[in-house]
């Protein structure tokens, strides 16, 4: 196994994650098999407790796994299936090694030894970063030929330091051959000086070098390219030779940064270190070239408005924004997404910020389809469910997803059914009607990990509504879930009665998982997380189906899909 790891310095927030997607993709391009890790040094023993706005979205895997975003980058531009156990942090190393540790200190396995942070517990970090590293994470068997390790947070953070030590040994351990690193680092630029600043990095790289670690390659973040007389400076103070001074500078869509690194022919300095050379291919990126170019050409857009309560911080949606992108590249669009906070669209906000509240309405009325993303806590619901309203009264193009599928539910029960208390529970435990409750097999006193998570199995009922047919007339699709409410079994003849039917049930038949309203060009809510699967050159097929509405051609589409051209 060889291991590329990828480092940050200076300050967090450079762009690490899709640093190491993209040098993974360009390892693939070149005939390799490639796997991801990341380890995040926060005691959270996974990101399923964490606030968005703290720490963006959190990304579900097949497996059931809460992990961190770039995660998510790594499926995306990777192609692969990740699992839990690829995501490692300080609080699974307590939870998991620290005990296991501490049980054989207590059986006396250590013979008397003092059991200590080194060598115990980082010899645990690098038996599980070996282990996980020979997990196959593309559908074929056998472990990867190159596993990308990504190291959160930036060098020097106390946090981080027992997995840097473990990096330093790991290194060791499988010789130079083996072992390649990349130092991701920032160049300034003071504005009154107008100078491509080094000395940022020379420390960075310094603080590295003194914990035992020395950068094969640096990938310096900037926003113009870098001049040859910064990258001679770096060269001369970091040690690291001209030509392995990787520039990411900005640009216009990150489909190009793998094309920016093979340009510079970072693949190669990779592969040399690695002694790669003889297995490896030239990079093939004509598919990568293709969607760069093609998004980078595109002059039409679409409008869609994103009703969400975490519109503060976009990476809260990071996986929505991204298959909205996909679904719209897919058809020669951009998208232009409108952010709309929930609570501007509430009556209340009519009185405490009027102007907040006629943009917000302004916004939603003129775009072309409405999303409502999942969230929790009932801040911002009766927003949402006026959103959910206008677009069902107004044959606006409607895609709810989890919460955006609940909302949906209430919102039909009030206004069709005339339940005016209907609600979930989540929202008002009382109520005399409740649409959305509590699932049974879920923990009342734990939150982490005890949601229903992962992959699932959703059978649809009947080949003729819309969401059967944009995916292809499956008698079932697989998609990953992360709730603990669900719509109420109960009130499900009553809400089809009045219109509203449900095409698509959990394998008991109990459980709702897909509702579209037949009279509405497109209205769906799903209970499951679509975009967790949406990948560049596959886009999810009901963001695909919402974009095709919302630009009157998913009928057209539909007629194509049914006559097999």
């Amino acid at each position: 196994m060889k291991y590329v790891l990828i480092s940050g310095g200076v300050v967090s927030g450079l762009g690490k994650g899709v640093t190491a997607s993209s040098i993974g993709v360009v390892l693939k391009a070149c005939g390799l098999r490639v796997t991801s890790i990341k380890i995040d040094p926060y005691l959270n023993i996974d990101a399923g407790t964490m606030s968005p706005f703290e720490h963006g979205e959190v990304f579900v895997l097949d497996d059931g796994g809460e992990v961190d975003l770039d995660l998510g980058n790594y499926e995306r531009f990777l192609d692969v299936t990740l699992t839990k156990d690829n995501n490692i942090t300080t609080g699974k190393i307590y939870q998991v090694l620290v005990k296991s540790v501490l049980e054989k200190e207590r059986r006396g396995d250590y013979l008397g030894k003092t059991v200590q942070v080194v060598p115990h517990i980082t010899d645990a970090i690098k038996d599980w970063v070996q282990s996980v590293a020979a997990i196959p994470v593309d559908g074929q068997e056998g472990p990867a030929d190159v596993c990308v390790i990504e190291l959160g947070g930036t060098v020097g953070d106390i946090e981080s330091m027992p997995f840097i030590e473990a990096l330093r040994q790991l290194s060791f351990s499988v010789g130079p051959d083996n072992f390649c690193l990349i130092h991701v680092s920032l160049i300034p630029v003071l504005g009154v000086v107008g100078e491509q600043k080094t000395k940022p990095t020379q420390h960075s790289v310094r603080e590295l070098r003194a914990l035992g670690l020395t950068p094969h390659l640096l990938a310096c973040r900037s926003a113009e390219p870098l001049l040859q007389n910064t990258k001679d400076k770096l060269s001369q103070f970091c040690h690291v030779p001209v030509e392995n001074i990787l520039n990411i500078h900005d640009v216009p869509n990150i489909w190009h940064i793998p094309l920016l690194l093979r340009n510079q022919n970072a693949h190669h300095s990779i592969l040399q270190q690695l002694n790669l050379l003889e297995k490896a291919t030239s990079p093939a990126l004509q598919q990568w070239t293709k969607m760069a170019e093609t998004y980078d050409n595109i002059t039409d857009s679409v409008k869609i408005a994103m009703v969400g309560k975490y519109v503060g911080l976009t990476d809260s949606y990071l996986s929505v924004i991204k298959a909205l992108l996909h679904a719209c590249v897919a058809l020669s669009l951009r998208p232009s997404i409108d952010w709309i906070a929930a609570s501007d669209l509430e009556d209340d906000s009519a009185k405490s910020t009027p102007q907040a509240y006629a943009t917000a309405w302004e916004t939603l009325k003129r775009a072309n389809c409405v999303l409502v993303p999942g969230g929790f806590g009932d801040r911002g619901v009766k927003g949402m469910m006026l959103a959910a309203k206008y677009a069902r009264e107004n044959n606006v193009p409607y895609l709810g997803i989890c919460l955006g599928m609940q909302i949906s539910v209430i919102e039909f029960a009030r206004s069709v059914l005339g339940l005016e208390r209907a609600n979930s529970v989540e929202f008002d435990a009382q109520t005399p009607n409740p649409v959305v409750i509590f699932m049974p097999e879920g923990s009342r006193t734990h939150m982490g990990s005890t949601m229903r998570l992962g992959s699932r199995r959703t059978l649809l009922q009947t080949p003729d509504c819309i969401t059967s047919k944009l995916y292809g007339n499956s008698a079932y699709v697989d998609e990953r879930h992360r709730h603990r409410y669900e719509v109420n079994p109960d009130v499900i003849r009553t809400l089809e009665e009045a219109g509203l039917k449900f095409v698509g049930k959990d394998e008991t038949g109990n459980r709702m998982e897909i509702l579209e309203l037949p009279s509405h060009p497109y209205y769906v809510g799903v209970q499951f997380h679509p975009e967790f699967k949406s990948r560049p050159a596959r886009p999810s097929a009901l963001f695909l189906g919402l974009i095709l509405s919302a630009t009157g051609k998913l009928e057209a589409y539909v007629s194509r899909r049914q006559n097999g051209s």
